[in-house]
């Protein structure tokens, strides 16, 4: 593949990792990725820095017959966001938008209850969030993600990803408080173009990521 600069997921984290090395980040910071497959990276980045690694459960609204192009997003708490702008444009009825999040909210509830079997959901009141996932195309589901950690009480939102389109990026060094990408094409495409290995992530691959985030942590503090 041309255009790939990543082996794979673990690969894309650890250079991240390093990355995130060059700024001052404090020891109870947290590493939230999202899921699916930004799970993979953010706990090559946590076990990396030595920090706590939880989840943020969202779901894209993706395009009736697009589903890969985000509308919008939602998140397990019911906050949703949604592209105004591109649901207007392409004149998206409502009851498409409404079929989509419903389906997308059946999903949500299956994998939160998977999720928070393994570990609760981790507190960021007051702390510092490093809000990772393998890379971002529109930013829907992202942009959801700092409204929801704001609405929870983060002190300091990173966004942190592999790879992502200038404007994209761009955007989110003003909505986050800090934005970190290794990678910015100007001929983006798509977040797959720049991996060799871009295999879906499964639930369990998520689940096996929380369980051994928690262990390393055990054996740091013992």
């Amino acid at each position: 593949m041309a255009g790939s600069s990543f082996r794979d997921r673990v690969e894309a984290g650890q250079a991240l990792a390093q990355k995130l090395r060059e700024y001052s980040i404090p020891h109870d910071a947290v590493v939230l990725g999202l899921p699916r497959g930004g799970v993979p990276v953010a706990w090559e980045v946590a076990r990396e820095l030595g920090l706590e690694l939880d989840v943020l459960n969202l779901r894209k609204l993706g395009l009736p017959g697009q589903p890969e192009l985000a509308m919008g997003a939602i998140a397990e708490d019911g906050t949703r966001y949604l592209n105004t702008l591109l649901v207007d444009r392409l004149r998206i009825p409502q009851e498409d938008i409404e079929r989509v999040e419903a389906e997308e909210k059946a999903v949500m509830a299956t994998r939160t209850r998977l999720f928070r079997e393994v570990r609760p959901q981790a507190d960021v009141t007051g702390r510092t969030v490093i809000l990772v996932d393998d890379g971002v195309a529109t930013g829907a589901t992202m942009e959801l993600a700092v409204q929801v950690l704001r609405k929870r009480g983060a002190e300091w939102i990173i966004v942190a990803v592999p790879v992502g389109p200038p404007g994209t990026i761009e955007r989110f060094s003003e909505i986050a408080d800090q934005c970190v990408c290794l990678l910015e094409p100007p001929r983006f495409n798509s977040v797959g173009l720049w991996y060799l290995d871009f295999d879906q992530v499964s639930e369990e691959e998520v689940i096996r990521a929380l369980e051994d985030s928690l262990a390393d942590r055990q054996s740091r503090d013992n």
